[in-house]
């Protein structure tokens, strides 16, 4: 998407924004803007909250233990959080952080681990992933923050989903389908709310993809020929998802 004030840091924070606010720093946030970009009173930034849009604002006081803000203008109204919600099995450490980096940036709304059969990872650290999607979002000028849920096993996700999720359809990636392009079964669903699933390396075991595709709520799609490993086909099916009916038309 076109940048905005992209030579500026952009930075996440908690606190409400508006204009003429002034904000006292974190440490962490005061380390990176002091000792590693070597910022200093007067140099400008942009901040958002996930609620509130995006906020130049400029240093009024740069000291090492805590600088201080004040908000110039907004740069950009808040937008919408995505509907789409996406479950995936967790993958290991370096691969996981680049599935929820990427899931981040292409437009998920609310991002939650599901635990299967063949999950490589059960014991997660939920702020590390927090602190990714944060980074994707200050890198990528995302707004609207994905929500990340509390991890869940695969059979409480699906005997709970239409009580908590209403008429929202799921999408499963099913590689044990045969190859086809997922593009009309996907515009079935057109104007309807969708859950995205992805399985873990290894796949779904046999009972578990029995099981989804007994729900009716389940949508199955191929995601074509090859073999694609789990952090790859969260991207490839975000992108077919989006393209076809999301927010990329």
């Amino acid at each position: 998407m076109p940048r905005s004030h992209k030579s500026l840091p952009r930075l996440f924070v908690e606190a409400p924004l508006s204009g003429g606010n002034a904000l006292d720093l974190s440490r962490d946030h005061t380390n990176y803007l002091l000792n590693v970009l070597r910022l200093k009173a007067g140099d400008a930034l942009i901040l958002f909250n996930g609620r509130d849009g995006a906020w130049m604002a400029r240093i009024t006081s740069d000291h090492r233990k805590g600088a201080s803000v004040e908000l110039v203008v907004q740069t950009a109204h808040q937008t919408a959080r995505p509907d789409l919600w996406l479950g995936f099995a967790p993958l290991k450490t370096g691969r996981l952080d680049y599935l929820v980096q990427k899931a981040t940036e292409m437009g998920a709304g609310v991002i939650e681990p599901v635990i299967t059969e063949y999950t490589q990872m059960h014991r997660l650290r939920p702020e590390k992933l927090a602190a990714n999607i944060i980074e994707a979002a200050e890198q990528c000028e995302v707004l609207s923050v994905p929500d990340l849920a509390p991890q869940i096993d695969l059979a409480d996700l699906l005997g709970g989903w239409r009580e908590r999720e209403g008429l929202r359809r799921l999408i499963f990636c099913d590689e044990a389908a045969a190859s086809a392009s997922p593009v009309r079964t996907l515009r079935e669903l057109d104007g309807l709310p969708v859950g995205l699933l992805i399985g873990p390396e290894g796949g779904f075991s046999d009972g578990e993809r029995a099981r989804l595709l007994a729900e009716d709520f389940v949508v199955p799609i191929s995601l074509g020929p090859r073999i694609l490993r789990a952090d790859t086909a969260v991207v490839a099916a975000m992108a077919v998802v989006q393209s076809t009916i999301g927010d990329w038309r």
